[in-house]
C-alpha cells in the first residue's frame, strides 16, 4: 500500500477514535449530571437533613410547687433525695448546649413567684446559642405556684407566631392542669389554627399516679397527640435526657435513640 494512502487511513482512524472518546465523555457527563439532580450534592443533603432545625422552639418549664419534691413516681419521694427541679436542671445542662447550637430556643416558666398563684413568665424569646441564658433562669427558680399548663402553652404558641410559622413546643411538667384550663382543648385549637405547630409533652411523676386521677394524664396526652407531638413519661435522668434530645433536638442527633419511655 502506498505510504500516502496508509497515512490517510491512520488519520481517519484517529478521527473516529477522538469522536468515540468525545461521545463517552458526553454520556458520562450527562450521567453524572442526572445523578446530581436525583440525589443532590453533599452540601444540599446536609442542608435538607438540618431543615427541621430551622423551626424555632419554646421550652415550657414547670416551676410549680410540686417540683420541689423528689422521686420520679408517686410514692417514691424521699426527704434525703435530690429534688425534681434539680434533676431536670442537670438533664438540661447536658442537652441544651448541643441543641441550641442547631436550633433557636426560648423559655417560658410557669409556677414561680407567690405561693399558689397561676403565674406564667416569658423569660426568653427563641434565640441562637441560648443554653446559658436558659440555664441561668432555670437555676434561679424557686418552685411555688400552681400549674397553668394551658395558659403557658398558648403563650408559647403566640411567641412562635404559630398561625403564620411552623414551630415546636416542649412542655415539661410533673402535674396536672390546676388553673382552670383544658390541655386537650388547647391541642385542638392549635391544630385548627396553627400552620404547623407541634407540642411535645414530657411527664414526670406519672408512675403510680393516684390522687390526680387518670383524666389529667389523658388531657396532657391529648394535647400532644392533637398536634402530632410525643407524649413521653420519664423515670430516670437518662430517660429525661433522651426525651429532651428527641423533642428539642434535631432529627439527626436523636434518630438512633429509641423512645422506650413513651406511654401507649
Amino acid at each position: 500500500m502506498p505510504a500516502g494512502r496508509e497515512y490517510k487511513r491512520t488519520s481517519l482512524e484517529l478521527v473516529r477514535l477522538r469522536f468515540d472518546m468525545m461521545d463517552i465523555a458526553t454520556w458520562l457527563g450527562l450521567a453524572l449530571l442526572a445523578a446530581a439532580i436525583l440525589i443532590g450534592t453533599p452540601a444540599q443533603a446536609a442542608d435538607d437533613a438540618q431543615a427541621p432545625c430551622t423551626e424555632d422552639a419554646m421550652l415550657v418549664f414547670d416551676a410549680s410547687g410540686s417540683m420541689s419534691g423528689n422521686g420520679w413516681g408517686y410514692g417514691s419521694e424521699n426527704p434525703s433525695a435530690i429534688s425534681r427541679i434539680d434533676k431536670v436542671r442537670a438533664a438540661l445542662a447536658k442537652v441544651l448546649p448541643r441543641v441550641t447550637r442547631m436550633r433557636r430556643v426560648g423559655l417560658i416558666t410557669y409556677g414561680p413567684g407567690p405561693w399558689q398563684q397561676c403565674n406564667v413568665q416569658l423569660d426568653l424569646k427563641p434565640a441562637p446559642d441560648a443554653a446559658k441564658r436558659i440555664l441561668d433562669v432555670v437555676n434561679g427558680l424557686t418552685p411555688a405556684g400552681q400549674t397553668p399548663l394551658s395558659k403557658s402553652v398558648l403563650q408559647a404558641a403566640d411567641v412562635l407566631d404559630y398561625v403564620a410559622k411552623p414551630g415546636v413546643i416542649v412542655l415539661l411538667t410533673d402535674g396536672e392542669e390546676t388553673c382552670g384550663g383544658n390541655p386537650c382543648d388547647v391541642g385542638k385549637q392549635l391544630k385548627q389554627e396553627g400552620l404547623q405547630l407541634t407540642v411535645h409533652v414530657i411527664g414526670l411523676r406519672v408512675r403510680g399516679i393516684t390522687w390526680t386521677g387518670e383524666q389529667s394524664v389523658v388531657e396532657t396526652k391529648c394535647l400532644a397527640e392533637e398536634t402530632g407531638g410525643l407524649f413521653s413519661t420519664v423515670e430516670t435522668e437518662r430517660e429525661l435526657v433522651e426525651a429532651l434530645e428527641k423533642t428539642l433536638g434535631c432529627p439527626m442527633m436523636t434518630e438512633a435513640s429509641p423512645t422506650r419511655f413513651s406511654m401507649d
